[in-house]
């Protein structure tokens, strides 16, 4: 060592053989490639361990490093130059910037507003097995200088996503879940992750005068680089709306690499309407028919209505109207009968003029279900997911058919496909929750309704099955009434709301609450179905017969099939001994039960075939009676006892079955077993008091016993609700 360096430092040392020099690179360099291995094992999905032991290699390599440097620093002249610091400068540039850029996606908010523990205990719907290319089409930016255009940029966005759900190759996210997304601040990868997609669409429309410009652009989700990108400068007319449409899907295939059949080209080139104002119309309806509230389906219903009178060839506008009047009949109260028929003719008409609209053959096969034509409706769903296997209001419907004829596994995996099409649809997430309660797996049914008020707080429907979910598969009437006055307070014009607190309230021993519900609904919907049907059973519970005939007949008259009111009028005849003119309305309502000697039991009529076995013993058709109990007997063993619709669960009914073929210990047994189940009806008092299947048993001393255990339950319940504070909030817990 020299005199030069006799005293100096320990730094100026550590300075002089270059330790700190070629600590600070060493330091630049591992971590930038400490950011690049996170950012790499993000992308890829590499496990933490990864990291770990990249860490662990670098420190190691950090002591070397450092030990060489101070035993041959003093060797040569070396110098950190400029070209070195250089080179360090940007490894912490890259470092940071990579830093800066995963720390940002990292921190993205939680996905739709959506409170993380509800999240994280929303299970995954099934694994996904899809291994198409998978895209999501943001809503689209409405870059207008008037907001009243906002409608026309969300027409142009949804035919944007219809057109790329026509292609096979292509997995497509379906409107109500990009939705989800309108102005967020999320990245694309986060997006990607909630949605399960590789690919995003984002664009913007801006109309002005004449002109309207659309920009398009397709995004990696995990890479956030852009694919492709367009800009489309157009007069404003129908056929370039459909044209600019039809070369965006095109080209975001082509970009996808996604392989398209001649029949799908065809597809995507079809311009639906030439009336600019019709598809406008006909948009606006679509929009309306997705609340589901009473007073938005009729706006819809006008809507549809008026793009055919602006153009009485498009095809969608008659597939929009009967998926409204078909609605309408489910949510609004609107006769079956009639409306169906109209449903009918435009699904019918939808089909002529496009034989190759998955939208028409889901709104013909929508009437054939509602009308319980089970048989006929299946193929024709089908047959819309053939051309649309992307439409997931066909998978919806086809696996509530499928659940309702009692393949409900088979049903539920229809539903699940449904949701990963459009994992944050309200509709699709309430319509899976009861799919769950149907197969008995209550816990997860719960979360699943829970989840659709989440993302639509606005939906009645949503609270109104949380509530029968609390009721009828749960025993817990008290938390049950003030979900379904929230409900009714959503949608007053719905009378199912009022139709289904009436129940509640009957079956609770409410009585009093009960009379006036119905005295009102009496007022306000005079001819609704729902609202005769509660009118009859409180007249036959007051012991008005005369009253109930009276109810039960004219809802007949608009319901045929309407199996309350087929049970009042049955009860009636087989007290005069007038089987036969039972027989005969059965006839009328359910031929399919006739036709041949063993017919067919299933969803659509096992509970009519029920109520039809004691009229044929009475009549003496005792080997067809003895047919349709056995059917029924096995239909039941399909499904749970419990469920939250009014048949969804058999109830008592192997008790009825055993009675019946009499066989009172069997029967009195299964009644106990219901009671010990948590059965507690609907309408558990008509059976007590009134089911002419049960009058075997209904002497029997096990018999009161059962019921009056019931009656014991509700009277604790009733106080439950009394001692509840008015502005408890709503609870949903299940318990476990």
């Amino acid at each position: 060592m020299t005199d030069a360096t006799e005293g100096e430092s320990a730094w100026a040392k550590l300075t002089r053989r270059k330790v700190v020099q070629w600590g600070i690179a060493y330091a630049a360099g591992a971590w930038g490639f400490l950011q690049g291995i996170g950012f790499a094992a993000d992308a890829f999905h590499w496990p933490d361990a990864i990291k770990q032991v990249a860490l662990l290699l670098l420190l190691i390599g950090l002591a070397v490093v450092l030990v060489l440097a101070w035993y041959h620093g003093d060797r040569g002249a070396q110098r950190v130059r400029g070209t070195e610091l250089t080179i360090i400068t940007l490894l912490f540039v890259l470092g940071g910037a990579i830093f800066w850029r995963y720390d940002r996606a990292s921190e993205a908010p939680a996905p739709v507003a959506l409170p993380a523990p509800v999240m994280a205990a929303v299970p995954p719907a099934t694994k996904p097995s899809d291994v198409r290319p998978s895209i999501a089409v943001l809503p689209f930016e409405n870059r207008s200088a008037r907001q009243d255009d906002a409608f026309f940029v969300d027409g142009i966005h949804d035919d944007i996503l219809t057109q790329l759900a026509k292609m096979s190759a292509m997995k497509v996210i379906a409107r109500t879940s990009v939705e989800q997304f309108r102005d967020t601040k999320l990245t694309t990868k986060t997006i990607g992750e909630q949605l399960g997609v590789t690919r995003v669409v984002e664009g913007g429309v801006q109309r002005a005068g004449d002109r309207v410009r659309v920009t398009v652009q397709l995004i990696d989700t995990t890479s956030d680089a852009h694919l492709w990108a367009e800009s489309y400068d157009r007069e404003l007319t129908a056929a370039n709306i459909f044209a600019i449409q039809s070369e965006v899907a095109t080209s975001i295939a082509s970009a996808l690499e996604a392989t398209l059949t001649a029949a799908e080209k065809a597809r995507v080139n079809i311009v639906p309407t030439q009336n600019l104002e019709a598809w406008e119309a006909y948009q606006l309806g679509k929009q309306r028919m997705a609340k589901r509230t009473s007073a938005a389906l009729a706006d819809a219903e006008r809507f549809f209505r008026r793009a055919i009178a602006l153009d009485p060839n498009f095809a969608l506008a008659y597939s929009g109207l009967a998926d409204t009047l078909a609605l309408q009949t489910q949510y609004s109260g609107v006769p079956s009968d009639a409306s169906l028929a109209m449903a009918g003719k435009a699904a019918a008409r939808a089909l002529d003029l496009d034989p190759q609209s998955a939208d028409a053959w889901v709104s013909a096969a929508t009437v054939a279900h509602n009308d319980g034509q089970f048989d006929r409706a299946e193929p024709l769903y089908r047959r819309a997911l053939e051309l649309n296997p992307n439409h997931s209001t066909a998978a919806q419907w086809l696996g509530e058919l499928l659940g309702q004829s009692g393949r409900r596994e088979e049903g539920l995996a229809f539903v699940e496909r449904a949701v990963q099409s459009d994992p944050l649809s309200a509709i699709i997430n309430q319509t899976l929750g009861v799919q769950l309660s149907e197969v008995g797996r209550f816990d997860e049914a719960e979360v699943r309704l829970r989840r659709a008020i989440e993302i639509d707080p606005s939906m009645p429907t949503s609270y109104m099955y949380a509530g029968l979910l609390q009721a009828y598969a749960l025993n817990r009437f008290a938390k049950t009434v003030p979900i379904l006055e929230h409900a009714a307070e959503l949608d007053p014009g719905g009378p199912i709301y009022a139709f289904w607190l009436f129940v509640i309230y009957l079956d609770l021993g409410k009585d009093d609450e009960a009379t006036r519900l119905i005295a009102a609904a009496r007022e306000r919907w005079p001819h609704e179905t729902s609202v005769l049907a509660i009118s009859a059973v409180m007249h036959l519970y007051r012991g008005e017969e005369m009253a109930a005939m009276r109810d039960a007949q004219n809802l007949l008259a608009l319901e045929p099939r309407a199996s309350s009111a087929l049970r009042v009028l049955r009860n009636a005849d087989l007290q005069a001994s007038h089987p036969e003119a039972a027989r005969a309305r059965y006839a009328k309502a359910s031929p399919e039960l006739f036709a041949t000697e063993a017919p067919t039991i299933d969803g659509s009529n096992w509970r009519i075939a029920l109520d039809l076995a004691p009229v044929l013993q009475k009549t003496g058709e005792n080997a067809r009676a003895s047919a349709l109990l056995d059917g029924s007997d096995r239909f039941i063993h399909t499904i749970p006892r419990l469920g939250i619709y009014l048949w969804s669960g058999y109830g008592v009914a192997d008790a009825q079955i055993h009675a019946l073929r009499g066989d009172k210990a069997k029967a009195l047994a299964a009644l106990r077993a219901a009671e010990k189940a948590g059965w507690r009806g609907p309408f558990w008092r008509y059976y007590r008091d009134f089911d002419p299947a049960l009058a075997s048993i209904r002497n029997e001393p096990e018999f009161k016993a059962v019921f009056a255990d019931i009656e014991r339950d509700m009277a604790r319940q009733r106080a439950e609700l009394a001692a509840r504070p008015k502005d408890a909030p709503l609870d949903f817990d299940t318990p476990h």
